[in-house]
């Protein structure tokens, strides 16, 4: 008897919900059948505008490296990276294991998050970086916006504690600190492929001899 009440209130939600979905669709048909000639040019003219204004901003991007995951060998390049790009995710490394995981993911996510600018640099290679953003774990994250660092992702902690989190963890963790978008225009989230659902050790045997 418990259970046929519960199927019944739960019949009853969702034809209620059911119901509000349609009224909706109802509402935004009827409002487009309302438009005229020259509204619809306008909407026509003003979608026109947005593209042409988001093509101009992923240009600008990919102008500045966007789109690649790449390393730079340069202290002094950080910071005028840093502060030509409005969102910047740098992954202070060295040669190890961990370090190597957290490449794999980064290089996926690079190419998804078009409008992040996505580095690396050797910590023991930047020593003055290093030491003035108070980098003492690795791997670590610094999680930059408007060229102030806001965030950091410190070894796996934050991540189930353990190398085998996937693109998708990491990449929730950095839409949680605003340093990528998960979904818009300017990015094609994780969610829709099985590739970054993938976890990087699964994805491809390595070498113990990577890890320290």
């Amino acid at each position: 008897m418990a259970n046929s009440n519960i199927q019944e209130i739960i019949e009853k939600q969702v034809l209620t919900v059911a119901k509000a979905v349609e009224d909706k669709l109802d509402e935004e048909i009827a409002a487009f059948e309302r438009l005229d000639e020259d509204d619809l040019e306008a909407l026509r003219e003003r979608r026109l505008q947005q593209m042409k204004k988001m093509a101009e901003k992923r240009n600008r991007w990919i102008s500045l490296g966007h789109g690649d995951y790449t390393e730079i060998f340069s202290e002094k390049d950080f910071f005028s990276i840093v502060k030509a790009s409005d969102r910047v995710v740098c992954h202070f490394y060295r040669e190890n294991w961990p370090c190597k995981v957290i490449d794999k993911h980064l290089s996926i996510l690079a190419k998804q998050h078009i409008e992040t600018r996505f580095l690396k640099i050797h910590a023991e290679k930047s020593p003055f970086l290093a030491e003035r953003l108070k980098i003492t774990v690795l791997p670590t994250l610094a999680l930059i916006k408007n060229a102030k660092v806001d965030d950091y992702v410190v070894g796996f902690d934050q991540l189930g504690g353990t190398d085998e989190f996937s693109t998708e963890d990491l990449e929730e963790r950095l839409a949680k600190a605003n340093v990528v978008f998960l979904d818009g225009e300017s990015s094609v989230s994780s969610k829709a492929t099985t590739q970054t659902k993938r976890n990087v050790r699964q994805s491809e045997n390595h070498d113990s001899s990577d890890s320290e």
